[in-house]
């Protein structure tokens, strides 16, 4: 998986937002996980999707985890940051990654019908935007796609 030593370890990073999306049906809510994590690896915020939860429309697991990570630092500004998800994040996410100074996004699965990081539109690296954001998809994309495969099939 990742042996090059010069490189993040970003299947190791995306497991643990894996292991947040398997939490969220618990709660009735869609399958998402996302963990920020600092220039060293070091995890400063986790979450998953808390919409049903807390009958929350902004309850997603990149708001939970950017929520949580700007606390643990005490402040807004996540420079150097790196948000790792189990699916593509949407426009008001995407809003919130380029706001809160992410410097890179690594995604699980794209989402063709909502997502705004390079399959609907390309929020995070709109050149108009006064920060842009690296973006590495497709990491461990078949263990997220089937997350949210099984759960929506659950409920047909």
């Amino acid at each position: 998986m990742d042996t090059d030593s010069r490189t993040p370890p970003l299947g190791r990073w995306m497991g643990l937002a894996l292991e947040e999306a398997a939490l969220a049906p618990e709660t009735g809510d869609v399958p998402v996980g996302a963990v920020v994590l600092d220039e060293s690896g070091v995890v400063l915020g986790r979450g998953r999707n808390e919409r049903e939860a807390r009958q929350d429309p902004t309850g997603h697991a990149e708001l939970v985890a950017l929520r949580r990570a700007a606390a643990a630092v005490g402040s807004s500004r996540l420079d150097g940051s790196t948000l790792v998800v189990t699916l593509e994040p949407c426009a008001m996410c995407a809003g919130a990654i380029v706001l809160a100074r992410v410097a890179r996004v690594v995604l699980g699965a794209w989402d063709p019908k909502a997502g705004a990081t390079g399959s609907t539109r390309d929020i995070v690296r709109d050149s108009r935007l006064n920060h842009r954001v690296e973006v590495v998809g497709g990491v461990r994309e078949a263990e997220a796609a089937a997350l949210l495969t099984s759960f929506f099939a659950a409920r047909r």
